[in-house]
């Protein structure tokens, strides 16, 4: 009896790493995409930083303790436009304030399956990507050891985007000044790419684009740049409230 009681517990052990495993290898697949498409903005971003007078460490500081690219980006134009660091936090905390949403989301996702702090770790790292790889994956969310699925996603895409960064930080010393900065047309092209898809579907949001555009425009002629982008941020949501309906969200 001993013996069958054994291997049965070695039986459960086995299977149980066996899921843990699967789930490793699911988060890799569906995280690679991820990482592919952050390596090169990240890199684009650590040269950027570089180029307005961040050093190597506080530009990955900034990815490891921000993470969140649009921001990034905007924060080193701030830098380099001399805002105020008091500007540079609220700016980036109403243009993160979606995550909030977001963590919400995906903790409810996953309430039957992963432990509160669990989660809580987990929503530390969730980005627009992760959370739309994870929302699309909702069929993983009831397996057993689904953490290892949505941590791994989640992990392997902060880790590209930490090492981009870094590389690029090391890039920025090195590539001549000229090449350094035709990359700034990475941060238009970045912002054209997430507004696009989201205006073929609704012509409402390229108008609530421009107010956003406008405001800032405005403002910035008589408020410093890093306040008008505050503005810009928070009229041009809140046009949203108005011009939006239920069947646009």
């Amino acid at each position: 009896m001993h013996d069958i009681t054994t291997l049965s517990k070695g039986y459960g052990t086995l299977t149980h790493d066996a899921s843990k495993t699967k789930m490793i290898q699911k988060g890799l697949q569906a995280g690679m995409p991820i990482v592919l498409g952050y390596l090169p903005v990240a890199v684009t971003f650590g040269v950027l930083a570089s180029q307005v007078g961040m050093s190597l460490t506080e530009l990955t500081l900034m990815s490891a303790l921000v993470y969140a690219g649009a921001s990034q980006f905007m924060g080193a134009n701030m830098i380099a436009a001399q805002a105020s660091a008091i500007e540079i936090v609220v700016a980036t905390f109403v243009l993160n304030f979606r995550h909030f949403i977001m963590s919400f989301s995906f903790s409810n996702l996953v309430r039957e399956t992963i432990p509160l702090k669990s989660r809580l770790l987990l929503s530390l790292g969730l980005t627009d990507e992760t959370f739309a790889v994870t929302s699309l994956k909702k069929e993983n969310a009831g397996e057993k050891n689904s953490g290892y699925f949505f941590g791994t996603v989640i992990l392997i895409a902060y880790l590209s985007w930490v090492s981009g960064s870094f590389i690029g930080g090391l890039l920025g010393e090195i590539i001549p000044e000229q090449l350094s900065q035709s990359m700034g047309i990475a941060l238009y092209a970045m912002f054209i790419g997430l507004l696009v898809p989201a205006v073929k579907k609704s012509l409402r949001l390229l108008l609530i684009a421009l107010v956003a555009m406008f405001v800032n425009l405005l403002f910035s002629q008589f408020i410093s740049p890093g306040w008008s982008i505050v503005l810009g941020t928070v009229i041009g949501g809140a046009t949203g409230i108005y011009f939006l309906k239920d069947e646009d969200l």
